[in-house]
């Protein structure tokens, strides 16, 4: 076996640490059923299910729904629509979707729950009774749509993304759910995910709380409110969804895009102070480990979908109750598991090739002030200023066709950083928003900001 094909493998402990996690969580959440998928490197590397049917569990096909899950497709949706120009994440919603009474939010403030929306709809609970109740937007909105001031925090709202849905029916043209299998589930052979259960799928149960019995939960058609919560989904498509929100896919978004997803985009709401949101992705802190995804539940289900960009492993939870097992929080100990047991091999490290042109002049300390810094240029062509010792900001930066370097992550990103050279050709200094780094502290040659003192370094006399 060749050494990448051997590391794709779990090993042994591994596996049994993942199938005993997902069987406590059977057993201590008394839930009919759960099924469960790790991804590593892009690949499915695990799956497992635990039931109370003797002699038989659910498989990775299985369908399970997802809930608020679906709200990620949904995002997914309108992020296609930002890149295809048609609209910006600024815009107020009354300029694709007018008439809504709600139109000065934006695009933006719904995607990461800041519009200041209500949480539910008016009337009866909306996930147990049939989406013929809610038959306009204003139904689903009510008289008193606003519980807070838009933008002034974050405040989770299912008819914010019934809105979502619907902006996409409206620039598009169809239904949600059609525009969802076309532009998402055929390109990323997600041919197991839909609005409405294929067999096999998992039957919703409620366990009562203080006695080992059960009985069915309804399903109903959501209607107006799918895109907030209507999907069926299965372990295994979960994981490939997982993979794609890691890497993106040209054919749906680009990586580019998907990170932006994954940023920070709200802060979390007091009292849940591991758990802020981006754009359609919830992100959560499980001990050291940063954690984006999104959790799901509808009466009779329970779902969990977690990723850890820096350990590339994703992990995915289903369960067939309405509550019970923390199907959130056994998915993030799945990635715990695998992430803390078989940390990745980095990459080899490999020099540039010889044809490539090495800005070598740009490499070595820097100084901003008197503050040490250094700059290394990285064999993919990125540079990186880093502070002497560690501490401090730290960034990478792309290279662009001028000559310049635009920032891509920590304090400095979107900045841009120039090398600005002397009449004879070589670097005098580099400036950096606003900042100048000079080969010495205080380079009395270069134009430090607030000039330098003419009598230079100095003692105590």
């Amino acid at each position: 076996m060749d050494e990448l094909a051997e590391d794709r493998e779990l090993l042994p402990a591994t596996r049994r640490a993942l199938r005993h996690r997902i069987a406590v969580a059977q057993s201590t959440g008394r839930a009919p059923s759960v099924v469960a998928a790790v991804l590593r490197g892009g690949e499915v590397v695990w799956e497992g299910s635990r039931t109370s049917v003797e002699g038989h569990g659910p498989h990775g096909d299985v369908q399970y729904r997802i809930g608020s899950i679906s709200k990620t497709f949904t995002a997914v949706l309108v992020m296609r629509l930002r890149d295809a120009g048609l609209l910006r994440l600024e815009d107020p919603l009354e300029k694709h979707l007018p008439g809504t009474a709600v139109g000065q939010v934006t695009i933006a403030q719904l995607l990461a729950h800041t519009g200041g929306l209500a949480a539910e709809t008016p009337g009866e609970w909306w996930e147990r009774t049939p989406g013929t109740q809610r038959p306009e937007l204003a139904d689903v909105l009510g008289e008193e749509p606003f519980k807070l001031t838009p933008g002034s925090r974050h405040h989770y709202s299912n008819p914010g993304y019934t809105l979502l849905g619907s902006l996409v029916e409206a620039l598009r043209g169809r239904p949600w759910e059609e525009v969802l299998r076309a532009e998402v589930l055929e390109p990323l052979g997600l041919d197991r995910t839909s609005g409405f259960p294929q067999a096999p799928h998992a039957g919703g149960w409620a366990v009562h709380p203080w006695a080992d019995v059960m009985m069915p939960e309804p399903l109903e058609d959501l209607g107006l409110m799918a895109a907030a919560g209507q999907l069926w989904s299965t372990a295994r498509d979960l994981a490939r969804f997982a993979d794609f929100l890691l890497r993106g896919d040209d054919r749906v978004l680009s990586a580019q895009s998907v990170r932006e997803m994954r940023r920070p985009t709200a802060p979390p709401e007091p009292g849940f102070a591991d758990l802020g949101y981006g754009l359609g992705m919830q992100l959560m802190a499980h001990g050291a480990r940063r954690l984006v995804g999104h959790s799901g539940s509808l009466p009779g289900f329970v779902a969990g979908l977690w990723l850890s960009e820096a350990d590339d492993v994703a992990a995915v939870v289903l369960a067939n109750c309405t509550s019970g097992p923390p199907a959130t929080a056994v998915a993030a100990d799945l990635v715990g598991i695998v992430a803390d047991a078989e940390p990745p091999f980095p990459p080899p490290w490999r020099p540039f090739q010889e044809a490539d042109q090495v800005p070598l002049e740009l490499c070595g300390p820097w100084y901003w002030g008197t503050s040490a810094q250094v700059v290394r240029l990285i064999a993919d062509g990125s540079l990186e200023l880093a502070p002497v010792g560690g501490a401090g900001r730290t960034a990478r930066f792309r290279a662009e066709p001028d000559g310049s370097w635009t920032g891509l992550s920590g304090y400095y990103a979107g900045e841009t950083l120039r090398a600005v050279r002397r009449e004879d050709g070589s670097v005098s200094h580099l400036d950096l928003a606003s900042f100048v780094f000079t080969r010495e502290p205080y380079d009395a040659g270069a134009p430090v900001p607030g000039g330098v003192d003419p009598q230079g370094w100095r003692g105590i006399g």
